[in-house]
């Protein structure tokens, strides 16, 4: 019967210690499984035929909202569980709440993780503790190549043929798409960040990289983040510099990251001077709520990373985690007037305190 298959993850992990008892070989995998198709069913056949137990574990509806957004699941987490359940590759499946597999990887141990081939062991916040365990992680190679979100596009395009998806401003005609994931986002001031701290920075010459900036950014790639810039550039408001002088600077530092393989979403600015008030100048959050509009993000796993006040000031305000970056220039951590969440030296100690959240350790700052 499938019903007999559907557990809690309480009740799977007796089952699993007897199943070690027994030098039963127990793989693990995990995802959403809406709208299931023939590349699910081949890659649990796949994952099934590496081990002698497979136990998959569902996301719930809650689960899926925070990182797929509001418009997902398709299918409710009761039938998507029993569907699941049904497929003779898989053994017992459950229900879970959170984003990452840590809990279910510590509580039931399993002998292998799998993860689908278009996945890098880098990008797996639960390698270390499953191989602590004694476990390793398993890629599938993606033979089915078929996705969720593809169908639904499909099925969308379908649907808004007859539809006007356009707008048009200055005359110019623009697609309006917005991504149907929503993802959390790292949120980056430019100056004194990612790049070497210039006054007014105007001639991309004076661009330069900060150490670790490009490491920290693809780290954050890597764990699955949208990166995002949104600067305060009151030098333009001021006449200290032009637009097209600050587009320049930003082409420099786009064409040096990109070689790395790092690509940013999109960069939002304040031209305004202090003086003049505006919405969108940071702490002000007004850039901010534009970006998820814009890019569907998930703020409240997001973060704001920054070397000013007003930096950790705005990631607060628009209800993200932030990020202190201390540099010769900023002030002292218990000097800003609003608690960061973390404090380090540059973007790739960010990166590595955000993972070490993640995987539910308490983060270490490596230097001060």
């Amino acid at each position: 019967m499938i019903q007999d298959k559907i557990k809690t993850r309480a009740q799977l992990v007796p089952i699993c210690q007897q199943w070690r008892r027994q030098g039963f070989k127990i793989g693990f995998t995990s995802g959403a499984f809406d709208l299931i198709h023939a590349g699910h069913a081949d890659y649990l056949e796949k994952a099934k035929a590496l081990c002698d137990r497979l136990i998959v574990g569902v996301n719930t509806d809650i689960s899926i909202k925070k990182y797929k957004g509001v418009s997902r699941p398709v299918i409710p987490e009761l039938q998507r569980l029993k569907i699941v359940a049904a497929l003779e590759s898989v053994d017992f499946a459950f229900l879970f709440d959170e984003r990452r597999n840590a809990a279910n990887i510590k509580l039931l141990k399993p002998h292998f993780y799998f993860k689908a081939g278009d996945y890098r062991e880098s990008e797996l916040t639960s390698k270390p503790i499953i191989e602590k365990f004694g476990g390793c992680v398993k890629l599938i190679p993606i033979v089915e190549d078929i996705s969720t979100s593809g169908i639904i596009r499909q099925i969308r395009t379908v649907e808004m043929s007859n539809e006007k998806f356009v707008e048009e401003q200055d005359r110019t005609v623009h697609l309006k798409i917005t991504p149907l994931k929503s993802s959390p986002a790292i949120f980056l001031d430019r100056d004194g960040v990612i790049n070497k701290e210039v006054g007014y920075l105007s001639d991309p010459d004076d661009f330069e990289l900060l150490p670790n900036a490009v490491e920290g950014m693809k780290k954050f790639m890597d764990m699955g983040y949208r990166l995002v810039i949104v600067t305060n550039q009151g030098g333009i408001g001021l006449g200290y510099f032009s637009l097209q002088d600050f587009y320049q600077v930003n082409k420099k530092m786009l064409t040096q990251v990109s070689r790395a393989g790092i690509l940013i979403d999109k960069i939002y600015f304040c031209p305004h001077s202090k003086a003049e008030d505006c919405p969108c100048r940071k702490p002000k959050t007004g850039l901010i709520f534009k970006a998820q509009e814009d890019l569907n993000l998930d703020l409240k796993n997001s973060y704001f990373v920054g070397d000013s006040p007003w930096d950790v000031e705005a990631g607060k305000n628009a209800g993200m985690h932030a990020i202190f970056i201390r540099n010769q220039r900023s002030p002292e951590p218990d000097q800003l007037g609003v608690k960061p969440d973390l404090v380090a030296a540059d973007l790739l100690e960010a990166a590595q305190l955000i993972l070490q959240r993640e995987r539910g350790e308490e983060p270490v700052t490596s230097k001060t």
